[in-house]
């Protein structure tokens, strides 16, 4: 799916047009403390098909200016992801490699007075932004000369002061309406090792400081954020205007995608994961793109998907099943379509040789003849669905199997379910059926009319095969559990699992291989399938649920 046009578009062409820039250059800008997920797409998305429309480039930077959370496990996943969704950066940076140039701005700052070291707590500082008649309150270290806070400057950096000591803050008004231009803290002391610096450093840039100077540094013409960030902007041109830097880029917002009943909180995945209520990031019920990926998604169904909800200024939510419509579009032409039965019921064609297996043609893929042909066993014993039986027929609706009714095994015969064999707690477990060798796949023989068309496993030659499914993470939410905690939300039913079985043609499948398992919907090799163990995750089901 091609891109249409949208107002940040619009924006750069005009901004080339004008010579206000010679070239477009964009940014995706993660904090390497958590996997990417199906959110950050739209970020990663626009950011680089915006600047590819314009023949421009794309960097990317880790803004690992915090290094409690920050790991290199994160920023391996996040280079992986950008990959497998097909994008390449132009170049990679990290926030960190700028300190040095960081601090010096930072002088700079406290040199024209624009700067002053703070003693005031977290929470002293929180109270006195913010007083009760709407209007912030001047610090009593705000008026420091600039010799003494270029001397405490010093000593923050050198490891004198405890964690929240002191902060050095930006000198701007009070009483702005906007409380982010209230003398907003640009450093703070953390006395961490960082994954890249070491003990190099104990002061770190805030991020509306930091930001802006690394877009500077690298020429970004369009620093494309979510629209939380609105109200940052002035902070942003403030830093531009008063730091001393070559170039000045502009900050533009887009609104964020939301998906319905979905966790997309870096908190509360986390969360998810470290109460091992999930397998781990890439369980294939979370968000996040090694989970889709492992699922089975495919980078172009999430790139559609994205393009698909269009980019503005306000924020929108979306039904996930939107997203395995994509999926549905971009694999019904591409995978082969073998047969499994996920939910096994036994079935015996006493009619048919004991020990004789014949081999049937089979299209791979029916509305893709390129595809080819595949041979599937038939013999005596078989399996299908447990679905596809009902001991009576309920009424003229029903298409599949039932005592006395006759049915067509796709690509194979007709066969009747003459009797039933029960275990000792009256459940079927096995139908005594008979087949009409008259009746053949592709023999013409059209005298009778079957009660519908089912498919079905060989069973001496099938693999046994486990089959996970899936359902949101979270329960709906209502107005009766709309105030429940994260935990409260858990979908019981989030994950059933089922054991069956798959014909032979699957026996060298390999992680990640992608399936239309007929009737039953497409479905992905797990990443911990086995020759021996081979395990399949549903992606999607073949009809769509999503409504308008």
């Amino acid at each position: 799916m091609e891109e249409t046009s949208n107002f940040i578009k619009t924006i750069m062409a005009n901004d080339l047009e004008s010579g206000k820039v010679k070239e477009i250059i964009t940014r995706f800008p993660p904090e390497p403390n958590a996997y990417l997920h199906i959110g950050h797409a739209r970020a990663i998305i626009t950011d680089f098909e915006t600047a590819k429309a314009f023949n421009g480039k794309t960097n990317l930077r880790f803004d690992d200016t915090n290094p409690t959370k920050e790991k290199q496990e994160f920023v391996d996943a996040i280079i992986e992801d950008l990959r497998w969704l097909g994008y390449e950066p132009a170049n990679i940076f990290y926030g960190s490699d700028y300190f040095d140039a960081t601090y010096d701005q930072a002088i700079l700052l406290i040199k024209k007075g624009l700067a002053y070291v703070d003693d005031l707590s977290q929470e002293e500082m929180s109270r006195m932004r913010d007083t009760n008649n709407g209007e912030g309150m001047e610090s009593p270290y705000r008026n420091r000369s600039v010799e003494e806070n270029l001397r405490l400057f010093e000593e923050m950096k050198n490891g004198v002061y405890a964690d929240g000591e002191k902060t050095l803050r930006a000198k701007i008004d009070m009483k702005s309406p906007n409380i982010n231009m209230r003398d907003p803290v640009i450093y703070r002391i953390i006395h961490n090792t960082h994954h890249r610096q070491g003990d190099k450093w104990c002061i770190y840039p805030m991020y509306d400081f930091a930001h802006p100077l690394q877009d500077a540094f690298e020429g970004v013409t369009h620093s494309l954020c979510s629209i939380e960030y609105d109200n940052h902007r002035p902070l942003y041109d403030w830093v531009i205007e008063h730091c001393e830097v070559k170039s000045t880029p502009h900050q533009y917002e887009f609104g964020r995608l939301n998906i319905a009943n979905t966790v997309l909180s870096k908190r509360y995945l986390r969360a998810l994961v470290d109460s091992n209520k999930v397998s781990g990031y890439d369980d294939c019920r979370m968000p996040t793109l090694v989970g889709l990926r492992r699922k089975g998604f495919t980078p172009e169904a999430i790139k559609n998907f994205i393009i698909s909800t269009g980019l503005s200024r306000v924020n929108s939510t979306i039904d996930f099943s939107l997203l395995d419509n994509f999926l549905r579009d971009d694999l019904k032409l591409k995978v082969s379509r073998p047969n499994a039965v996920i939910n096994p019921l036994k079935v015996t064609i006493t009619n048919y040789p004991e020990g004789q297996i014949e081999y049937l043609d089979c299209p791979n893929n029916q509305e893709n003849e390129e595809m080819g042909v595949r041979k599937i066993a038939f013999s005596r014993h078989l399996y299908i669905e447990k679905d596809d039986f009902m001991l009576e027929k309920p009424n003229k609706k029903w298409k599949r199997l039932s005592k006395d009714i006759e049915v067509r095994l796709m690509h194979a015969y007709f066969i009747k379910c003459n009797d039933v064999v029960y275990d000792e707690n009256g459940n079927i477990v096995e139908l005594l059926c008979t087949y009409d060798p008259q009746t053949k796949s592709g023999s013409g023989f059209n005298e009778r009319k079957p009660n519908g068309n089912i498919h079905f496993v060989e069973a001496t030659t099938a693999i046994p095969a486990t089959f996970n499914q899936f359902e949101s993470l979270l329960v709906p939410e209502n107005e009766e559990n709309k105030d429940w905690d994260l935990f409260d939300k858990l979908n019981p039913n989030s994950l059933v699992v089922y054991k069956g079985f798959v014909e032979e043609s699957l026996k060298d499948t390999k992680p990640l291989d992608r399936y239309q398992f007929v009737r039953n919907g497409y479905y992905c090799t797990d990443k911990d399938s086995t020759k021996g163990n081979l395990i399949f995750n549903c992606t999607a089901s073949l009809k769509s649920s999503f409504t308008i």
